[in-house]
């Protein structure tokens, strides 16, 4: 510790007393000095004088409390002061304690014992707060890095009689979304998009399986043909009691170009948007969505298909409920109905970019940040 007195006899006194409880001892004999030493040695705590000449204890105060590196040393200032706004004055510098003359050694042993005893303790909150901003910047990397994989095994634009462009916007805790598409022969395509619950690498990794489950054609008994028979493997294989109490939402449909005709179920996810054109020029919008649970949370549930047709020029949404489930910059929600009506306003003519619909949606709800993940696939069907 360190002692910062101009009077000779104080100093004896204090350094004996101290180092009779075992304690190092530095010695300065004015303010400047103090600093230079404090500077040198970061002592844990400094007794200083608050009346000496050139620059007082309450300056020393100053300039020790403001640097970085020696803000959290306990401060004792020795004074004969006992007026209330003298030690008003000696806290608002940023003083932790006062020492009063002359002094008592009993009370100059218990003021150093309990100023170090908290020195301690800011120590460990410090090097404990330290240690929680390294975990948070490592589990930050290791989402950031789960996030571009999730990325990287998204699939990529499709193009011909059928254009497939999507949107992946992971949100900062990352989320469960997870989506694909591909064709499964020359006639079948097959879309879908699922979103396990919660956030972070638990709710990624369920993802990620059921992606590499389905694109490596591995579910034991369904066939991919077949939505419903999709669905209700999953759900044997997903329950929830097995799964870290997680279940998913899922949207899965097979476009049959031949036919031009869509098969599709869902599990508890939000409907796909089918926008096709319609005799008076106006856009007819479809919620195709079938009635059931989420995947995980039962293993009685039921999924069944349904069947529409597809014309040529018909636009297909498939989306996660991250999209609309906004919060605006008033605080209220954004609504289903809402998102609906945008989709159709970016429709018109000269609107037809995929990025547009997340623009407006920012600019629309005045939030430019999603709170979960946002996954947006949009399938245009020339077919002609």
């Amino acid at each position: 510790m360190l002692v910062i007195d101009d009077d000779r006899i104080i100093q004896l006194i204090l350094k004996q007393a101290l180092q009779e409880q075992g304690y190092e001892v530095i010695l300065a004999t004015n303010g400047l000095q103090g600093i230079e030493q404090a500077d040198k040695h970061h002592p844990a705590l400094i007794i200083c004088d608050w009346q000496m000449d050139e620059m007082d204890g309450l300056e020393v105060c100053r300039k020790i409390k403001s640097e970085p590196t020696l803000s959290a040393t306990f401060f004792i200032l020795l004074t004969s002061r006992r007026a209330v706004e003298d030690r008003v004055e000696g806290l608002d510098t940023g003083a932790d304690d006062f020492l009063s003359k002359p002094i008592d050694v009993n009370e100059l042993k218990a003021r150093v014992r309990s100023g170090l005893r908290l020195y301690q303790t800011n120590q460990e909150l410090q090097r404990l707060a330290q240690d929680l901003q390294l975990q948070k910047q490592l589990l930050e990397t290791e989402l950031n890095e789960a996030a571009d994989y999730v990325k990287s095994i998204l699939p990529q634009p499709l193009s011909g009689l059928i254009n497939i462009n999507s949107q992946f916007l992971p949100s900062s805790q990352l989320g469960g979304d997870c989506f694909d598409y591909y064709w499964l022969d020359d006639d079948h395509l097959v879309i879908y998009l699922l979103d396990v619950s919660g956030h972070g690498l638990a709710a990624a990794l369920p993802s990620i399986s059921i992606h590499n489950l389905l694109r490596s054609r591995s579910l034991p008994q369904a066939d991919l043909y077949n939505p419903a028979q999709v669905l209700q493997d999953l759900n044997l294989f997903f329950q929830m009691d097995q799964q870290n109490c997680q279940y998913f939402t899922m949207w899965y449909g097979v476009f049959k170009r031949s036919s031009q005709q869509l098969t599709y179920a869902s599990a508890g996810h939000p409907p796909a948007l089918l926008l096709s054109p319609s005799t008076d020029s106006q856009l007819d919008i479809q919620k195709l969505a079938t009635r059931s649970l989420p995947i995980g949370a039962f293993t009685e549930a039921k999924y069944y298909n349904a069947i529409c047709n597809i014309q040529s020029g018909s636009k297909l949404y498939v989306f996660s409920d991250g999209v609309y489930e906004v919060e605006k910059s008033d605080g209220n929600m954004w609504s289903f109905d809402s998102f609906i009506n945008l989709i159709a306003m970016c429709n018109q003519p000269c609107k037809e970019r995929l990025s547009d619909i997340l623009a407006a949606i920012k600019t629309t709800t005045g939030s430019q940040i999603f709170n979960d993940d946002c996954s947006l696939i949009e399938i245009n069907f020339v077919l002609e």
